[in-house]
């Protein structure tokens, strides 16, 4: 779990990050929504009638408790029939697997994983444009603690005249020499 504090300057600039994670999050989905696709159409010949096939092919049109309890499944602790039933075997504090499905499986946790990080983004999303028409903004520090790239926390500072321009100041000279 990724884990940070971020300061950003305006609502603006903490709006394009949380669509740049949006963004982020409906493209991983849709590439590994394609490998899954692949995955389940490379092995329905050859796997289609078995139980690792049907639930991975139903799960994604099932309800939430039905994804649930069965991708519980796999998580067994132990090395018994169970785990080695499932696919999966506990070595210390990971799963591993060697079946074919494995892969099929860890696609559509990520999948899953990636839109429900979308949706609270979305709703972040919208609280922070309740935030400007509140009208916060302009003389506002965003200091956002961030879990997973999603805000949770935001403290508020108001800006003084130095700290915005500390942050941009450059200065310069430039001579030109003309030739004669």
């Amino acid at each position: 779990m990724v884990t940070e504090i971020r300061t950003f300057y305006s609502l603006k600039e903490l709006s394009e990050n949380i669509e740049e994670e949006i963004s982020f999050c409906k493209t991983a989905s849709e590439e590994y929504g394609e490998r899954l696709g692949s995955i389940l159409r490379d092995n329905k010949s050859e796997h289609g009638d078995e139980e690792w096939f049907k639930a991975l092919s139903g799960l994604q049109g099932a309800p939430k408790e039905t994804k649930s309890k069965d991708k519980n499944k796999g998580n067994k602790k132990g090395k018994g029939k169970k785990g080695a039933k499932s696919g999966w075997i506990q070595f210390n504090d990971i799963m591993l697997s060697k079946e074919k499905h494995g892969e099929a499986q860890i696609l559509f946790d990520a999948i899953e994983e990636l839109k429900n990080k979308s949706a609270r983004l979305e709703k972040i999303r919208n609280d922070i444009e309740d935030l400007k028409r509140l009208g916060l903004g302009e003389n506002v520090i965003y200091i956002a603690y961030l879990r997973e790239e999603i805000p949770e926390k935001i403290v508020l500072h108001k800006k003084n005249g130095d700290e915005l321009g500390g942050k941009f100041e450059f200065m310069t000279k430039i001579s030109l020499v003309c030739p004669t």
